[in-house]
């Protein structure tokens, strides 16, 4: 989501945000006919081809990734590593609702307040009730012409986010396969099942149930290598087609909200993460043999590092620049020892050879003394040795 979602966060293995829907009083999958046979490859066109554009329903997002307790010392104002391990850890429920590219709504309800991520057209407005904060993103004029609903941030994965940052890593260290019909809300869905070849990655297997009729993604479960229950799981509970009531793309901050205005440069390659239409495991092979990023750059203008290929995957994110200052005015090595010596963070962590560790069943984050990170859904060994490589 460009500029304000490149901050960087401990635990960089799932993202955020929206996917479309079924219709409302479906017949059971045990009333209907069984779906037509389909090859994975069709399958996958389904998805890349699926059309849902106006929706309103529910998502259901539950984890257990093993990631240690956190518990909060006081207010943690903004998407610091308490509020990170909280959405990581156990249930959460998110109402959606879009109508069209440019324009969704999503409330993620927590505890004991409620999030807000509203777009209409190039406005974006992020509140959370917690603090009574809101932030207005001017979108540059070029998003409207790319973006999808689930382009707009809100801290809880959808089927269709989860399941086109699955397909991206889709290549000849994947099988495919079409396992026995399944059923999400009340739909018969496809049950596309991903299995990594490789034996180095921490993924054990991914499916996708695939809505029969039109293609969209309507649940996704991950599992850990070894594991029979999902370590991760997003997944419709219940969707409506049709447009929702235009009032709900209208916001306007609460009394004595505190506003802060932010306005996001163009992204000159387009939007990525979005499922390339009718495109193939090969073609994604073809079109980036080495599984490397030369467009995302981070705040600092420094550019990532990307070693490995799918499922193994390393993604290398440099140190802040130690003289560059930061949006509070600190340098970039003030930046790097207040984030190391946090004290939530330090309990979210291990020390280890090189750094400190955040290690769940399906992605470890490595955090070097010099301040660098290194993420992937592979052994901790994997991670150090790509830090001791540069």
């Amino acid at each position: 989501m460009t500029a304000i979602w490149l901050r960087w966060t401990p635990a960089v293995a799932v993202p955020a945000v929206i996917a479309a829907g079924v219709l409302a009083g479906s017949l059971p999958a045990s009333a209907r006919d069984p779906l037509p046979e389909k090859t994975p490859a069709q399958v996958l066109a389904m998805i890349g081809q699926h059309q849902t554009k106006s929706f309103s329903g529910t998502v259901e997002q539950s984890s257990e990734l093993g990631l240690p307790d956190v518990p909060q010392v006081g207010p943690t104002p903004g998407a610091g590593t308490g509020s990170l391990a909280e959405l990581l850890t156990g249930p959460h429920s998110a109402r959606v609702y879009v109508d069209g590219p440019t324009k969704a709504r999503i409330q993620v309800m927590d505890r004991m307040a409620e999030r807000d991520a509203v777009r209409q057209g190039n406005e974006l407005w992020l509140y959370n009730s917690k603090d009574n904060t809101a932030t207005h993103v001017t979108l540059p004029a070029a998003a409207s012409k790319e973006s999808r609903s689930h382009d707009v941030p809100a801290g809880v994965t959808t089927p269709e986010e989860l399941a086109a940052k699955m397909l991206e890593k889709l290549d000849g260290s994947t099988d495919v396969a079409v396992a026995e019909d399944t059923e999400v809300a009340g739909r018969a869905a496809y049950n596309l099942v991903l299995t990594p070849r490789s034996a180095m990655t921490l993924v054990g297997s991914v499916a996708v149930a695939v809505d029969g009729e039109n293609g969209l993604p309507l649940s996704v479960e991950v599992r850990a290598r070894g594991q029979q229950e999902p370590a991760f799981r997003t997944a419709f509970s219940n969707l409506t087609l049709g447009a929702p009531d235009a009032a709900l793309f209208n916001f306007s901050p609460p009394p004595g909200a505190s506003v802060k205005e932010l306005a996001v440069p163009a992204k000159p390659n387009g939007m990525k993460g979005q499922v390339d239409k009718n495109r193939t495991g090969k073609d994604l092979a073809d079109k980036n043999p080495a599984g490397r990023n030369t467009d995302n750059k981070d705040l600092r203008g420094h550019a990532p590092t990307v070693t490995g290929s799918g499922w193994e995957r390393i993604v290398g994110i440099p140190a802040p620049s130690a003289s560059a200052p930061s949006e509070s005015g600190e340098s970039g090595k003030q930046s790097v020892d207040r984030l190391l010596n946090d004290p939530l963070l330090r309990q979210a962590t291990v020390t280890v050879q090189g750094g400190r560790a955040i290690s769940t069943s399906l992605v470890n984050v490595l955090l070097t003394d010099d301040g660098r990170t290194f993420v992937g859904s592979v052994p901790l060994e994997r991670l150090q040795a790509a830090a001791a490589a540069r």
